[in-house]
């Protein structure tokens, strides 16, 4: 039972920070970007090549990814989601092509094997009858400085109220002297960075292929189904419910369940709670 309950604390605490950039955009620019999961992709392999490839610092790797995220982020608004913005159907479509667009040009640069990232943090801790891998800890640690720094953002600082002010009303937003259109950049670009970063930790949970980005998705689409029009503290309710729920069922029942019981649950609220749990919430 302890090591179900620390073991689903830490995973629901990276998958908090896999969903929070996919709740951003969902909540300000009222499109599911289905492309997301690459930005997870498109971090961990640049974190690879940086670190694993070119033997650069760790450090450097992070911020590679980070960039990347960012630049991938502000391209996509700019060239998909800004043309086609009349259109959110259109623009998930768009999107979702993209991120298999994507997985092929991974494919073409590292070929299509999965590999192995080497830890973050080398090493084991035990707590109580529990064993915890340094690494899976350090991602989650890291996942909450993140969480409550982008919390602290957003209700702190004006960029972040101005974002919150569109999630809520574009157009009283806009009144109001606020220009919807830089706030969305600027939430496409945090949610680049923010899927970045999760990417290279839950690669060095799991590992990289072109493939990786697909399961991030569905935990990220499950959030804001379940969660609604998530607010950031929906967002950190909803990962825990999953990630115990994950945990759960491939400790006592069986590993080839991971994922199953997510899209249950998903099917489940959009037929019971079409609103999700928490209903309209805002960043």
């Amino acid at each position: 039972m302890s090591q179900i309950l620390i073991q689903g604390l830490l995973l629901s605490g990276l998958y908090a920070l896999i969903a929070i950039g996919f709740t951003m955009i969902f909540s300000v620019g009222r499109v599911l970007n289905l492309a997301y999961g690459a930005y997870l992709m498109l971090g961990g392999y640049a974190y690879f090549h940086v670190v694993q490839v070119m033997g650069m610092p760790k450090l450097i790797g992070m911020l590679a990814a980070i960039t990347i995220g960012m630049v991938a982020g502000l391209l996509k608004h700019r060239l998909i989601v800004k043309p086609l913005k009349s259109d959110p159907v259109a623009v998930e479509i768009a999107t979702l092509i993209l991120a298999v667009v994507i997985q092929a040009g991974i494919v073409l640069v590292f070929n299509d094997s999965a590999k192995i990232m080497h830890p973050i943090v080398n090493g084991v801790w035990r707590i109580g009858g529990a064993t915890v891998t340094l690494n899976i800890l350090t991602a989650t640690i890291a996942s909450w400085v993140i969480l409550i720094g982008l919390y602290l953002f957003v209700r702190k600082t004006h960029v972040g109220r101005a974002i919150s002010a569109v999630s809520m009303d574009v157009k009283g937003a806009a009144i109001s002297g606020i220009n919807p259109d830089r706030i969305n950049m600027i939430t496409w670009a945090i949610s680049g960075a923010l899927g970045a970063i999760a990417g290279v930790f839950f690669a060095s949970y799991t590992q990289l292929s072109p493939s990786m980005w697909v399961a991030p998705l569905i935990i990220a689409v499950a959030v804001v189904i379940v969660g609604g029009i998530g607010s950031i503290l929906g967002t950190l309710i909803v990962a825990h419910i999953i990630g115990f729920m994950e945990i759960i069922s491939t400790t006592l029942i069986a590993a080839e369940l991971r994922g199953v019981f997510t899209m249950l649950l998903i099917i489940v609220v959009l037929v019971l709670m079409p609103k999700g749990l928490f209903g309209r919430g805002e960043l």
